[in-house]
């Protein structure tokens, strides 16, 4: 695939697509967001991590096609082995280890938002709609992994089960964090706008 730099600072890739320099530095600078917060362990009932926050925040302020890009570039990074995932880890036994479906379902929740915004536009009410579809998606994704892999390699588990220790004590974090995201998504976005 061969690709050049504009005059006006615009990546071209074989002529047809485009992505601005300015736009790779602001999904570099969201996927370093998704590593540092995964890296932020706060204490609760069961400790828990900003990464959800991050991914919502990075779709919610880059729209759905950059924030999209990030989340894959954020996966992509642990994947190769960086320790950007929680507790400072990385590679590919995170992605196919028992809580890799969560990790994966980040990004079917960041093209599920961008489906939203293409759909319905970029409106509050949307963006807060599609944040919390997006979280039920990563739920789903996760349980049934995590589910599939215990199952294999330990035995069977209930979904039930699978739900009490792996959903609901993070429902409520995670509201707060969809909240959270919701009450910067637009003040960033006014001042990217706006620059």
């Amino acid at each position: 695939m061969k690709g050049y730099v504009s005059a006006d600072g615009t990546v071209r890739l074989n002529g047809n697509s485009r992505l601005k320099t300015s736009d790779i530095t602001l999904i570099a600078f969201a996927a370093g967001l998704m590593a540092v917060c995964s890296w932020i362990s706060i204490p609760f009932a069961v400790p828990f991590t900003m990464q959800t926050f991050a991914v919502f925040s990075s779709v919610g302020i880059l729209g759905g096609k950059r924030g999209s890009i990030a989340v894959a570039v954020y996966i992509l990074l642990g994947a190769i082995g960086l320790p950007v995932f929680s507790g400072f880890t990385g590679g590919v036994g995170v992605l196919f280890g028992i809580t890799g479906g969560y990790i994966a379902g980040f990004l079917f929740s960041a093209l599920f938002m961008w489906l939203c915004e293409v759909l319905f536009g970029r409106g509050k009410k949307v963006l807060f709609l599609s944040m919390l579809g997006g979280l039920l998606i990563c739920y789903a994704i996760g349980t049934v992994y995590f589910r599939y892999i215990y199952t294999r390699n330990t035995g069977d588990i209930g979904i039930l089960a699978v739900l009490s220790s792996c959903v609901f004590p993070f429902v409520l974090p995670d509201i707060i964090k969809i909240l959270l995201s919701m009450s910067l998504t637009g003040t960033i976005r006014k001042y990217l706008n706006n620059n």
